[in-house]
């Protein structure tokens, strides 16, 4: 009978290992849960619903395994405590402890409540005592753990909060085990008269509580990659829409000057039209705006240098009335144009013409072209060779920097394209998918996240190229 006992440990032990790994997992695929659990500042409202969602299929194991013989591996209530007590802090905890309770108390296993209760304070009060990042990085495998513990201390002494809660699961356990042992119908908990066998019960119990944090420990780290992709493209596409040539502000400033006595009037305009530009790269702005405001900030540009060109410098549009509304990155147009007018039409003498044109296509993509009758260029086919050959000629790097802001925030369905031919000027070809503006504040979130998966489709180009 002993033996047959034993066995039934034994078994118990592994199942409860699967248990704990299938509950776990379970919870993992649930966006509410991992809100709750990974947010930094939990409301009092997503604690409670980290611990329901957590307990409810735990105290439903209480109730089985009370119900049914022979199948204790569905009680975790002792490793489900220890875990919440780490986790959400003793109160919440001992919230979760008493649901734990019930099923328990309804067969007459009394001392379920008192012990389950003193286990969540003392879970509790060492969540708060630790390191959260010391609680996560807590092992399953608690071999490997006690290897790198002794080993450590051999060189340099120290405390170790991780074997500290190894041992503090291990030893709640053992005490449950002598109160299962004296009074086994008031209280459950496995034991065993053989002393092996009591060491693996006892052990079991950081194993089981180690299973879901590292579970949700990985989902934690993915959420942080997660994360600092998406305030790295942030940052990226700020530091993008935000450059300007330092020479176009100089000589801006130097028209305006030599403006100022000759022609007041005309360089108050000036002024104003450069404060309008500084305004909209200084101040924080969407990362796609309607097409017509970026037709506007466009104007001032332009502006600017038909003042400073003069009869050299024609602007010619052909915008479609349907484009107005599409949204557009911010900050596109500028570059093209500025590449345009200093590397295509300033160094002819006679100057020539910019031609802005918008619409629609056949494939419901909206076009947009930049196009100038400039000194033209020698364009290498294919994108990093056109970059380079871009950046080369014409000393900026206006082009690149329009190409990886489509790719960041579009992907594979947009597209840029140069035709160039020396000596008879450069255009430039965007495609995008249309947005509507008055979906955007809708959809802003989710192009976002398409912006990220687009960031990940080119490193992961990046790395399989070199």
């Amino acid at each position: 009978m002993a033996d047959i006992s034993q066995s039934l440990i034994l078994i118990t032990l592994l199942v409860k290992l699967g248990v704990a790994a299938a509950v776990s997992s379970s919870l993992a695929r649930s966006k509410t849960f991992k809100d709750a659990l990974l947010s930094q500042k939990r409301t009092p409202r997503q604690t409670m619903e980290l611990v329901a969602m957590i307990c409810i299929p735990l105290v439903l194991g209480v109730l089985v395994r009370s119900k049914v013989p022979n199948f204790l591996a569905a009680d975790l209530s002792l490793e489900t405590t220890v875990l919440l007590g780490i986790l959400v802090g003793p109160l919440s905890a001992m919230i979760g402890a008493a649901a734990l309770s019930l099923p328990a108390l309804m067969h007459q296993e009394y001392w379920a409540l008192p012990i389950n209760l003193m286990i969540a304070a003392v879970a509790g009060a060492f969540g708060r005592f630790v390191d959260s990042d010391d609680v996560w990085s807590f092992s399953p495998m608690i071999d490997l753990s006690i290897y790198r513990w002794i080993t450590r201390n051999l060189r340099r002494p120290h405390l170790d909060r991780q074997i500290l809660l190894l041992v503090l699961v291990a030893g709640m356990q053992l005490c449950a085990s002598m109160i299962a042992w004296f009074n086994p119908r008031r209280y459950f908990s496995l034991h065993s008269h053989e002393w092996w066998v009591e060491v693996l019960i006892c052990a079991n119990a950081p194993i089981v509580v180690g299973i879901p944090l590292k579970i949700w420990n990985a989902i934690r780290v993915e959420r942080k990659l997660e994360e600092q992709g998406r305030l790295l493209l942030e940052a990226r596409l700020d530091a993008l829409q935000r450059q300007i040539n330092p020479h176009f502000l100089f000589n801006t400033l130097n028209s305006i000057t030599s403006l100022v006595r000759s022609q007041p009037e005309l360089a108050r305009e000036m002024i104003v039209k450069l404060a309008n530009i500084l305004r909209v790269l200084l101040k924080d702005r969407d990362a796609f705006v309607p097409f017509r405001e970026e037709l506007e900030f466009t104007d001032d540009y332009l502006d600017i240098e038909v003042v400073r060109f003069g009869e050299k410098l024609k602007v010619v549009k052909e915008i479609a009335p349907e484009t107005l509304d599409v949204v557009v990155p911010g900050m596109l147009l500028q570059p093209l144009i500025e590449n345009s007018i200093k590397h295509g039409l300033e160094p002819r003498i006679s100057g020539g013409t910019v031609t802005l044109r918008s619409r629609i296509d056949n494939d419901g993509m909206l076009v947009i072209e930049v196009e100038d009758d400039g000194v033209g260029m020698v364009v290498e086919r294919g994108d990093a060779a056109e970059d380079e050959t871009l950046v080369r000629q014409s000393g900026g790097i206006g082009m690149k920097n329009v190409r990886e802001r489509m790719e960041v925030q579009y992907g594979s369905p947009a597209s840029v394209e140069v035709n160039s031919r020396p000596g008879r000027g450069t255009k430039v070809t965007l495609r995008m998918p249309v947005l509507e503006a008055q979906t955007w504040s809708e959809s802003g979130r989710h192009v976002l996240e398409a912006a990220v998966s687009a960031m990940d489709d080119v490193m992961r180009r990046a790395r399989v190229r070199g």
